[in-house]
């Protein structure tokens, strides 16, 4: 039995379109200026091997999420690190292999660091869970991009991801990054990578900062990029 596999007993969910996400991750390079990118983003850029990791990500979201996988969940959150893996290093055993010593060191990060690893997240997780999918799905995205990040390098993409897990599993759009929604989108993961969770300031910015992004997250829904449920 895989690690994917679903429950006899879990109900058929919506599925992501992948041609779909991967036509408009191809459009929107075309579309990025210098001005908007953040620093993950400039030190990587939307090349074709970075959208290609990106939808190999996106199509990994929507297996977990088929298979009625929590990722929260302990003995699961191996499931949000391999996220990070794929928008660095996609599915190429050989870049797998040429970053192992960066990927054990961000194995390192996840599971042991104070207080920024993923315990912390988990922890934020499971005293929301009774609010709105957008509104977690943002909020996650907060603490993985504020100080001290989760991942040492991909939060941005693989926040995005993270996002985009939450709002399938309760049926709504994933999160993909558009031409309308990226000024938006920089400039409050810009900011949010200044803000320290644990300092004072945090508690205001923070639920701000989310707040901003679960409205973008609700104009920026494309239902172009969910199926209908089997």
């Amino acid at each position: 039995m895989t690690a994917l596999r679903r429950a006899a007993d879990a109900p058929a969910r919506a599925r992501l379109n992948l041609p779909a996400i991967a036509l408009a991750l191809r459009h929107l390079q075309g579309h990025l200026a210098d001005a908007d990118l953040s620093e993950d983003v400039r030190r990587d850029p939307l090349d074709e091997r970075v959208t290609d990791n990106l939808l190999a990500g996106y199509a990994f979201v929507d297996a977990l999420v088929a298979e009625g996988i929590d990722v929260f969940a302990m003995g699961q959150l191996k499931h949000i690190l391999e996220m990070n893996a794929l928008v660095l290093c996609g599915t190429s055993p050989a870049r797998r292999e040429a970053y192992a010593r960066h990927i054990e060191a961000t194995e390192r990060r996840f599971y042991e660091e104070r207080p920024g690893g993923i315990e912390d997240l988990v922890e934020w997780y499971a005293a929301h869970r009774s609010e709105p999918a957008r509104a977690r799905a943002a909020g996650a995205y907060t603490r993985i991009l504020s100080r001290p990040q989760l991942f040492i390098e991909g939060n941005h993409r693989t926040g995005a991801l993270l996002m985009s897990y939450v709002l399938q599993s309760e049926g709504e759009p994933p999160f993909v990054l558009s031409p309308d929604t990226r000024a938006e989108y920089f400039a409050v993961s810009g900011t949010l990578r200044s803000v320290d969770r644990k300092g004072a300031a945090a508690l205001l910015r923070l639920p701000a900062l989310k707040q901003q992004l679960t409205e973008l997250l609700s104009h920026g829904a494309d239902p172009r990029y969910l199926l209908a449920a089997a």
